[in-house]
């Protein structure tokens, strides 16, 4: 059995082992090289700078690259604009003109319906084919009835409206006065009379409306 004597002997033995392998191991290690390490310190220090300014570099061509593309896209953007609103104008004046050749159209319809119902067969002349030229009278204006009802369907899809004209007070936006009156019963400038129909495409004048206007010297 180990006495004290003896554990305390191998407790300073292991002691003192310990302390021998602490110093040599101090004794081998290499101490730092301070010139090394601050040659090491400056190479990266330079290395730093050269990725910063490179860095730097690209964040400048990018930003010059997107200031370039955001004046780009204004350009296109502005050309767009232009180039929808020059579309929608000249969309616009060919549905004019379309629209005009289709009042035109729609007055020589009711210039013939209203011919056809101011027709009367002269009896002398046309006694056996009266009855024939009364039922075709009235057959070809039903015929102008229905044109002309399609043709203000067509009109009112393309937002065509005619100018109230007669009674109202003459309006050199919407009317042109092409003949005078004088009726003293009527308050001058007075709209007496229609003599072609006008128009408004969309509130705006597609054809002024011609009239006879009330004059009172």
């Amino acid at each position: 059995m180990t006495t004290e004597a003896e554990k305390k002997d191998l407790l300073e033995q292991f002691q003192t082992y310990l302390n021998q392998s602490n110093l040599k191991s101090l004794e081998t290690n290499e101490q730092p090289d301070l010139n090394t390490l601050l040659r090491e310190l400056a190479g990266l220090k330079t290395e730093v700078k050269a990725e910063s300014r490179q860095f730097k570099n690209t964040l400048d061509t990018l930003s010059s690259a997107l200031t370039t593309v955001q004046k780009d896209n204004e350009f296109l953007s502005a050309e767009l604009i232009e180039s929808t609103q020059r579309l929608d104008k000249q969309h616009t004046e060919i549905i004019r003109t379309m629209l005009l050749d289709f009042v035109d159209i729609y007055d020589r319809l009711s210039i013939g319906r209203d011919i056809l119902e101011n027709y009367q067969p002269v009896e002398s002349l046309f006694k056996n084919s009266r009855k024939k030229d009364i039922h075709f009278n009235k057959r070809f204006q039903q015929g102008q009835g229905m044109t002309l009802k399609r043709f203000d369907q067509l009109l009112q899809r393309y937002q065509v409206r005619s100018i109230d004209c007669v009674g109202k007070q003459f309006d050199p936006v919407t009317m042109h006065a092409v003949e005078t009156a004088c009726f003293p019963k009527f308050e001058n400038g007075i709209v007496m009379e229609e003599l072609r129909k006008g128009f408004l495409f969309k509130d705006q004048v597609l054809r002024l409306a011609e009239v006879r206007v009330n004059k009172i010297s």
